[in-house]
């Protein structure tokens, strides 16, 4: 990995880093450091162009243009054409032209069944440079970008009610995460533990006398341990934040509609960094074991959170909502009887006299896929819905909304690992209906007909993948192999290799 990283920053110095131009887009203020260019066997995705969403049909042309895919797929206007063709949904991969994403990464996608006018997944490969804002010391360091950080980024965008918020999320994600970590980078750089204050900047005003705020020494006789890898989830947990808020300031001059699941992986200095917001999910296949990387964040899973926040905050239900939850709806005929609940401190089941307050719609409905936050929307965490309100209501939904991501760490140096294993991204249309051990079968069978140095053995995993959860067309829809119905969502797919078929430790 080490090597990879050189060879990174060589190319950066040896290019000058200039980023391509970028297309008439929000982007982050006072962002002065570039991004770089990628080594020669990765080409860095350039922005993709402004998604539309518009509800109402244009000229075709005009439709067209309006409709934008992951850049690094070199599409022609009639692979658009054909990417963006509901009937077929032909998988769409890179092209195989010799320069590959980074770490010969496989990628594959697919347009939904009709659910929506376009693709509203995005997708981003990318491989950031980071140079350091400030020395530990607080002597702001000479330029030397030989004193700065690589870290490499694969993103997938799962929009809903839109493409806008997961094409903007792709584009400017991962320019927060830089941004956060320009702080870090001499920290990250020293073995030593992190210093617990910073030196305050010039701009920053500091009190004359603040013994009046501190606590007697007795009671902070010693401090807790902070790691390196907690700033860098802390870093990522920022940026996500950040790009909530730039979204919620930009979301009508840019025309930024709708909101996204955001699953994101950071590599940075032998670990991996899987971020998630949303129902996307993550795993890992290792000589045939699965190790999940991430979990679903639906109205099942996060019950308690919301009905917490329902509690404490009644006023954001309306008076047309209660946070409790019963088995099914309550019918006035049943007041004053003793029906099955459960509240927010609650796992278990216990029985409550009904009252006319009982008769609200549930704050959380429904079951499974079905399960909706205030009869809305299926996904709890993720960017954007600054917008969305409960149908024929003022009521808004995002305080139930979280834009903070879960992240789970895996250190790439604790294990040899060899070509075959990889971790696996996807969105919620490949795991509605495909299990974890289908997909290990699948990354068994696949990779095991191509040579372990074959580059396009992941390309062709990430194919089959989305193959296998869009099922194929037939008098009643499209089908898998039992008959089930596959996946009418749209589909994406990332395989990054662990092992092979370079070293990244």
């Amino acid at each position: 990995m080490l090597n990879r990283v050189r060879s990174a920053v060589a190319h950066l110095v040896s290019s000058g880093g200039a980023p391509p131009p970028r297309s008439k887009s929000p982007d982050l203020p006072n962002t002065t450091s570039a991004l770089p260019a990628a080594p020669p066997e990765a080409p860095r995705s350039p922005p993709a162009r402004a998604g539309s969403g518009s509800a109402v049909p244009v000229k075709t042309a005009e439709a067209r243009a309006s409709f934008s895919r992951p850049t690094f797929l070199q599409l022609s206007p009639g692979g658009l054409r054909r990417a963006d063709d509901h009937s077929g949904r032909a998988v769409q991969s890179p092209p195989d032209t010799g320069r590959r994403l980074p770490w010969s990464t496989g990628y594959a996608e697919v347009i939904n069944a009709g659910k929506s006018r376009h693709n509203e997944d995005q997708a981003c490969c990318e491989v950031v440079y980071v140079e350091g804002r400030r020395s530990v010391s607080g002597v702001p360091r000479e330029p030397s970008r030989g004193q700065g950080l690589c870290f490499y980024y694969w993103g997938l965008f799962d929009g809903h009610a839109g493409g806008g918020a997961a094409e903007m999320a792709s584009r400017l994600l991962h320019r927060h995460i830089r941004e956060q970590l320009k702080d870090l980078v001499e920290i990250l750089q020293d073995p030593s533990p992190p210093p617990l204050c910073l030196p305050s900047t010039p701009e920053a005003p500091t009190s004359s006398d603040s013994s009046h705020l501190v606590a007697p020494q007795s009671c902070w006789s010693s401090h807790k341990e902070v790691t390196h890898e907690s700033l860098v989830v802390g870093a990522i947990e920022n940026a996500f934040q950040l790009m909530d808020e730039q979204m919620a300031r930009e979301r009508r001059g840019h025309q930024v509609e709708g909101g996204c699941c955001a699953l994101v992986v950071v590599y940075l200095l032998g670990k991996i960094y899987v971020a998630n917001a949303g129902d996307s999910r993550a795993i890992i296949v290792r000589n045939g074991e699965i190790i999940p990387m991430s979990r679903e964040f639906t109205p099942e899973t996060e019950r308690q959170r919301l009905q917490l926040l329902g509690f404490l905050k009644p006023e954001l239900l309306g008076g047309e909502f209660t946070h409790l939850e019963f088995p099914r709806r309550v019918q006035s005929k049943e007041l004053g009887q003793r029906m099955l609940y459960r509240d927010q401190n609650m796992t278990g089941w216990a029985y409550k006299k009904i009252e006319l307050e009982d008769l609200r719609f549930p704050l959380v409905c429904g079951e499974g896929k079905k399960a909706r936050v205030m009869a809305t929307i299926g996904v709890t965490r993720g960017l954007g819905d600054h917008n969305l309100k409960v149908c024929s209501s003022t009521l808004p939904i995002k305080p139930f909304l979280s834009c903070f991501p879960e992240v789970q760490v895996y250190d790439l140096t604790q294990y040899e690992h060899c070509p075959d294993d990889v971790l696996v991204l996807g969105t919620d249309g490949l795991w509605d209906v495909t299990s974890d051990c289908e997909v290990a079968a699948t990354v068994d069978r696949v990779l095991s007909t191509f040579e372990p140095n074959d580059p396009s053995r992941y390309t062709a995993l990430a194919q089959a993948l989305v193959l296998g959860a869009r099922g194929t067309p037939r008098d009643r829809g499209w089908r898998l192999p039992n008959n089930k119905l596959g996946s009418g969502d749209d589909i994406s797919v990332f395989i990054i290799p662990l092992g092979g078929p370079g070293t990244y430790s």
